[in-house]
């Protein structure tokens, strides 16, 4: 794409730094005598380029703790950084700045109806807020023909396949070109031509623009993509 939107920071591939760092992490649920431990002295570090996968049990913590490296909980103790941005004790206007430097990919798609593909993945760029109408358009409809939707643009999700759904939700979160995505079971409602091509299309685009992955995951037929798999159970990351 011919895009004026800011890349990710190629120094840190050069550098091969971490762009996730996780020390010595806590989280609980609940307060009071409902509080309850979730997450367990959590330790991992990813850097930039690599597909990470997280595998694990229903209920081991997985989704958890994407959302605290996704800036979408705050994290109760430890350490968090996210592209050198500490989240621990973070303000929400800094957890929301870190926000704008994810892609998220989510298993349901999370398409707005009422929404064409086309203007469903203008909105990945409304949040950055440099950008006319009318380059918004023009990028989102760049991406589409990438991940082979050119003529679907102006259909609705009740329209579309499955893993067209999936499709427009990888475009939504990588038009803007961000350092980071963050994929929770992206291919759990599909069917396997499906899962592949989509966790295929994830690879392609994000070796392309640099970014790092991380994907949380039930499917092991898609475990191939990855540059190294981590397992969490009970609340504890258990391998690395």
């Amino acid at each position: 794409m011919n895009s004026t939107l800011p890349k990710p920071d190629l120094r840190l591939q050069r550098e091969n730094r971490a762009v996730i760092s996780v020390r010595n992490l806590d989280h609980y649920f609940g307060k009071g005598q409902l509080k309850k431990q979730v997450l367990f002295d959590i330790n991992l570090e990813i850097k930039s380029g690599e597909i990470v996968l997280m595998t694990g049990p229903s209920g081991s913590g997985k989704t958890t703790l994407l959302t605290l490296v996704g800036g979408l909980r705050s994290p109760h103790s430890g350490s968090l950084k996210i592209l050198d941005q500490e989240l621990c004790g973070a303000s929400s206007g800094q957890l929301v700045m870190v926000r704008r430097q994810i892609g998220y990919i989510f298993q349901a798609h999370n398409l707005h109806r009422s929404l064409t593909a086309l203007q469903n993945v203008r909105m990945g760029l409304e949040m950055h807020g440099t950008l006319s109408t009318a380059q918004m358009l023009q990028y989102a409809a760049e991406i589409l023909e990438e991940v082979g939707l050119g003529d679907r643009m102006n259909y609705y999700p009740e329209d579309l396949s499955g893993g067209q759904k999936q499709r427009v939700a990888i475009a939504r979160a990588l038009v803007s070109h961000p350092p980071i995505v963050l994929a929770d079971e992206p291919t759990a409602a599909l069917d396997s031509k499906s899962g592949r091509e989509v966790v295929n299309l994830m690879q392609k685009l994000a070796k392309e623009q640099g970014c790092t992955i991380l994907l949380v995951t039930h499917d092991n037929r898609i475990l191939d993509i990855a540059d190294r798999i981590v397992s969490m159970e009970d609340g504890r990351l258990i391998s690395s």
